[in-house]
């Protein structure tokens, strides 16, 4: 499947009912298979993506959050809250995590000018860059991973 697809595919796909299938969905084989191979397809790229981080001295969710604020929609920012919701983590948990990345000099914080209250996180020049290289490196191992994407063998 492209990395496209599967990045819409993942927005849009509503999840599966908790219910049996019914006789004109019958699961068989291949759809076992390709449930699995899709599966196996994930895993693999997500310990590439941990590897790599590591590689870079950051921690995999340091790595999630320089994306979450670079990948926003049509700004260069994200709040606290909707870094939160973004990770699917809590607010708290998120707060320590920009904790950590600040003092690796990755992030910065801004407060809001209308609403002191409201927090913005932006990424520093080394964070950029590290994004850039590792953002390279994934491009690179999806390209590598087209055959497993497409439900191929290798």
């Amino acid at each position: 499947m492209d990395p496209q697809m599967l990045s819409e595919t993942a927005s849009t796909t509503k999840p599966a009912a908790s219910h049996p299938a019914t006789p004109d969905q019958a699961i068989n084989d291949a759809d076992i298979e390709a449930i699995a191979s899709f599966r196996y397809a994930i895993r693999r790229f997500l310990r590439f993506s941990e590897q790599a981080a590591r590689r870079e001295h950051i921690t995999p969710q340091q790595h999630q959050l320089l994306l979450a604020i670079k990948g926003f929609p049509q700004r260069d920012y994200a709040t606290v809250s909707e870094l939160a919701h973004r990770l699917q983590m809590r607010q708290h948990s998120v707060v320590g995590l920009i904790d950590r990345t600040v003092r690796h000099g990755l992030v910065r914080r801004e407060r809001g000018t209308e609403d002191r209250r409201e927090v913005f996180i932006y990424l520093t020049d080394k964070g950029e860059a590290l994004l850039a290289r590792l953002t390279t490196l994934h491009r690179q191992e999806l390209t590598a991973m087209r055959h497993v994407l497409a439900g191929t063998t290798a």
